[in-house]
């Protein structure tokens, strides 16, 4: 039987963890659970060792965010002799037989190297993820993401990309491709993994049968501005790390155009600052992720079209301001 650690990285959530930890314990399939504390002021460390002693804690003196968390988690788990390494939000709760259920989805294909689940809202109403699609104008989306819950995703897929905050990583894969990129931080580290799982060939699974159910937004909706600079300075290098020179001439004109478009709606929101200062990280980090864009292009084991096939042709299905965008630039451009 394979060796499972489940990682859960935290920060200030001690209201979140009772209900995530209780569904984690009371899995069908045992595993060990490792918290990763983000340098909490809260009193999340009390809390676990006072009502969770079998509970692994390791503690961070500061916030790294979900890749350096959980990253300190993975490599533990490592040194455990983990095989899978299951990654779970401190904010979400688990169906009994979710982590069996990705376990069995992992074990049926050698080259998976990534099962996601089917995850809804806390109130069981409406999806938060089903997986990550990856478009041809450089944005990545949850698929469903606001649909009511219904049967329309029930099926066991191969998709683009799995969800960080409730799936399972083969430890054989993360040995090959590496773990989560820190520079992102926060935000689309899930899709840059992701992406480089799919370019070494390896394989993105989909198992509805692997439910939970996730408190969105309750811990990034905290910090102002935060998402809007993580946005900026993650998209153009998930973009560039990842996609191949043969699908630049089709993808750039459209990543452009959306980047900018997202950029300029910021600036109208009164978020210009966190824009530009996410941007100016992303231009200071071009040389360092241009070396890693080698790394992945030499050790990319798929053709360039199966890639292609992999991606969506289509803007996400709830980017309204762009398609209008898209519309005027069309014309511009004769198309329309």
């Amino acid at each position: 039987m394979q060796k499972v650690s489940i990682v859960i990285p935290n920060w200030n959530g001690a209201d979140n963890l009772p209900s995530c930890l209780d569904s984690l314990q009371a899995q069908s399939l045992s595993a060990h659970i490792i918290v990763v504390d983000n340098g909490s002021q809260d009193s999340s460390v009390n809390l676990l060792n006072k009502k969770y002693p079998d509970v692994e804690i390791i503690r961070l003196p500061e916030n790294r965010g979900f890749a350096g968390g959980v990253n300190a988690g993975i490599k533990q788990a490592i040194k455990l002799g983990s095989d899978y390494v299951a990654l779970f939000n401190n904010d979400a709760v688990a169906d009994k037989d979710w982590l069996k259920n990705l376990v069995q989805q992992m074990d049926k294909i050698s080259r998976t190297g990534i099962v996601t689940s089917k995850i809804m809202s806390i109130d069981k109403k409406h999806l938060d993820s089903t997986g990550d699609q990856y478009t041809t104008w450089g944005l990545p989306y949850p698929r469903g993401r606001g649909e009511e819950v219904g049967d329309i995703y029930d099926q066991d897929i191969n998709i683009f990309g799995a969800s960080g905050g409730a799936s399972l990583y083969r430890v054989k894969m993360l040995k090959e491709i590496g773990l989560f990129d820190e520079d992102f931080f926060a935000y689309n580290e899930d899709v840059d993994i992701s992406f480089r799982a799919q370019l070494a060939g390896w394989k993105v699974a989909y198992e509805p049968r692997a439910k939970a159910y996730h408190k969105i937004g309750a811990t990034s909706s905290r910090i102002k501005d935060f998402t809007v600079y993580h946005t900026m300075k993650n998209l153009p290098m998930l973009f560039w790390k990842n996609v191949p020179w043969q699908l630049m001439p089709r993808m750039l004109p459209r990543f452009n155009l959306a980047y900018w478009g997202i950029f300029f709606s910021a600036v109208k929101r009164g978020q210009g600052i966190a824009a530009m200062k996410g941007l100016g990280h992303f231009i200071l980090l071009i040389p360092k992720k241009t070396m890693e864009r080698h790394v992945i292009r030499n050790r990319r084991a798929v053709s360039v079209a199966y890639i292609a096939s992999m991606l969506t042709y289509d803007l996400p299905p709830n980017a309204s301001k762009l398609r209008a965008l898209r519309s005027r630039w069309w014309k511009l451009k004769g198309k329309a």
